[in-house]
């Protein structure tokens, strides 16, 4: 692959030349290459980006010893930091106690975590980065589709610094004034604090940056499905477009969601159970507290709760979007079809019409052989290619679906609804 650049400095994402043919070895070889060991030539400037990316959150897995390098790392800054904070940071007893609410963040922030290490690592050693984003069959989109990936991978990148950076500035404030005031009961003077410190932000920054960057791929990989139904809908425009062609590639792009909705349906069910119950039980606490809520004793959890609802609505948003492009191309079809049924019967029409009067010559001759046929009458097979295609989109339109049930608009407001009953339930059991 060569990523070709047009003006304005647009890099349009591309493949191999379709001129040249990969042999079985070949396209073997590719499909067991790990994910960070594409070669450096088949990767666009955004790729390696991403790539870099994974590298810093230690999930290179391209040999043994980086795999066994990621799995040390994610055990101790996933597992033993925050165990260890737990256990041995303290405050005075003069102090209010905040691990009333810190406490608690530590299992949310560690599960999210490994549920991501887990759903990205497990593409590893099958799938490459561009085979998790489909990217190796752009051969089959248009140029504009190609344009529109590169500008989606850009914005990826936005989405992630966005979230990260924000928080990361907040978090650093808070573990600032946090280990200000508290003690660590394992010996080792004000090296040991500073160590800790620098360890917690760590790992805060590695559990954040893990889910954080696995609801991004997501979303990404959502965004760039809709590039491809936005092509799709391009097929519609005109009477002369071939039913067999949309719909051969409307099966490649519901396969591509199928796959997509099988390798992400467990990371998402996790994240909703998990998100909700921190989320509640954090309520609970924070309304039956006794003490005064201030920065230091809940700024964890303010942190925590605001990374996990963008990077679950994140996922949430742009499967909903997806499965609204889907749901859509029914009734773009059944207008097409529409169209071109009431263009081809107008056209029949008229020619029958001039079928009827006779040519001037003939009114000589008085011959019936030379009768006079304006219009071409469609084939009966052509109306009925697009009612069968129209029916099949019907039957077909879902977008990404978690084990059967489609994450569509109406889901999202049922999980919003059950939700807000949830906190309704909370507040007037505290009320009360």
């Amino acid at each position: 692959m060569k990523p070709s650049t047009e003006s304005n400095n647009a890099i349009i994402i591309d493949i191999d030349s379709p001129s040249r043919s990969q042999s079985f070895v070949e396209k073997h070889e590719q499909l067991n290459v790990p994910l960070l060991l594409r070669q450096p030539s088949y990767a666009t400037h955004e790729l390696r980006n991403l790539r870099t990316t994974l590298q810093c959150c230690a999930l290179d897995h391209s040999s043994f010893l980086k795999k066994l390098i990621s799995y040390v790392v994610f055990i101790f800054l996933t597992i033993t930091v925050p165990l260890f904070t737990s256990l041995f940071v303290h405050i005075p007893a003069s102090q209010l106690d905040p691990f009333s609410f810190n406490k608690l963040l530590q299992l949310p922030q560690s599960a999210l975590a490994i549920f991501a290490f887990f759903t990205l690592s497990r593409f590893f050693p099958s799938y490459g980065l561009r085979q998790l984003l489909f990217l190796d069959v752009l051969q089959d989109d248009s140029t504009n589709v190609r344009r529109g990936y590169t500008r989606h991978i850009q914005k990826a990148f936005r989405y992630l610094a966005c979230m990260v950076l924000p928080s990361f500035i907040v978090e650093l404030v808070h573990k600032i004034i946090f280990f200000s005031r508290v003690e660590i009961s394992v010996p080792g003077g004000t090296l040991l604090n500073w160590v800790v410190f620098v360890l917690v932000l760590l790992s805060w920054v590695y559990r954040t940056g893990l889910f954080l960057l696995a609801c991004v791929i997501f979303r990404l990989t959502c965004e760039l499905q809709i590039r491809r139904f936005e092509g799709l809908h391009k097929l519609f425009e005109g009477c002369e477009s071939d039913a067999n062609t949309i719909f051969r590639e409307h099966v490649r792009i519901r396969r591509q969601l199928w796959i997509t909705s099988h390798r992400y349906r467990f990371f998402i069910i996790s994240c909703l159970v998990t998100i909700t119950v921190s989320q509640l039980t954090s309520l609970l606490l924070v309304l039956e507290s006794k003490s005064d809520t201030t920065f230091f004793n809940s700024g964890d959890l303010v942190i925590c709760s605001a990374v996990q609802l963008c990077g679950f609505v994140l996922c949430l948003t742009g499967a909903a979007r997806i499965t609204h492009r889907a749901q859509g191309i029914v009734s773009i079809a059944a207008k097409w079809h529409m169209v071109v049924t009431n263009a081809s019967e107008t056209m029949q029409s008229k020619g029958q019409m001039q079928e009827v009067l006779p040519s001037p010559s003939d009114s000589d001759s008085g011959s019936d052989s030379s009768e006079i046929h304006i219009s071409e009458t469609p084939q009966p097979c052509f109306f009925h290619t697009r009612h069968a295609l129209v029916t099949y989109l019907h039957h077909n339109c879902g977008g990404i679906t978690v084990f059967g049930f489609v994450l569509d608009r109406g889901l999202l407001h049922t999980v919003f609804a059950f939700e807000f009953s949830m906190v309704l339930w909370i507040l007037s059991m505290v009320v009360v």
